[in-house]
């Protein structure tokens, strides 16, 4: 049985997506996938960007063709057991976030649209830890799922022209950390202090997808202490 199809995508792309029919399965195999195709230095391939259950691969048209990169990409899903865990260790981060005021100005919005209290909102988002489940935008976001609320949080009618960097919010039913500042329609319900994103580092952002995230509460002294610092794993593991 196949556990992804490939298509072409535009005139020098595949994407491949799961077809285990788990969705967990199916992120496994993906980010499996891109880690392969970029560790192994596959030739003609410039790039693999995986999201939640397909990764689109990037290749160089003037060496290589769908064809062949097809079956280089056949050849790796082969060795890909859909049920084993992403090759490599976690890592995990924890995120101080301020809650509410001036930083989280959509606190009270996303409680009166859950039928929650804002204590209540904040308790369910430090709750769990997230798993990060690929990078968005604007400049490596990290996409989570949850946390878990009674009913998805809406987007805003009218997405601010303007999101700081380190805001931390919630749409539908995922939540995530705007490394850059950036438009954006998502509910903030607090800030970070922590720097995410460093335009001097490689990667820019110091997670990738895999590695577990969660959100702890400080007060604004603590933010103020903290302001500045750079986001980095609680074990340097890798």
């Amino acid at each position: 049985m196949s556990i992804a199809t490939i298509l072409p995508t535009g005139e020098s792309a595949l994407r491949v997506t799961g077809t285990t029919g788990d969705r967990e399965a199916d992120w496994r195999v993906v980010h499996a996938l891109a880690r392969r195709v970029t560790s192994d230095g596959v030739d003609g391939v410039l790039s693999a960007i995986p999201t939640y259950e397909s990764v689109l691969v990037e290749f160089d048209a003037t060496t290589t063709g769908y064809a062949a990169m097809t079956a280089v990409l056949q050849a790796l899903l082969a060795e890909i057991d859909p049920a084993a865990p992403l090759p490599g260790p976690s890592r995990r981060f924890v995120v101080p976030v301020l809650y509410g005021g001036d930083g989280g100005p959509d606190l009270g919005h996303v409680a009166a649209v859950t039928g929650l209290t804002p204590e209540g909102v904040v308790a369910a988002h430090t709750a769990p830890t997230y798993v990060v489940r690929c990078l968005g935008a604007p400049g490596g976001s990290p996409m989570l799922d949850g946390p878990s609320l009674p009913v998805p949080v809406p987007r805003l009618r009218s997405p601010r022209t303007h999101v700081p960097q380190g805001a931390v919010s919630l749409a539908g039913r995922q939540a995530t950390i705007t490394p850059a500042a950036a438009p954006g329609g998502w509910c903030l319900i607090g800030r970070t202090p922590y720097t995410v994103l460093d335009l001097a580092a490689e990667p820019l952002v110091p997670y990738a997808p895999g590695d577990t995230l969660r959100f702890e509460r400080i007060d604004e002294a603590r933010f103020e202490e903290l302001a500045g610092r750079r986001l980095a794993p609680e074990d340097a593991t890798r």
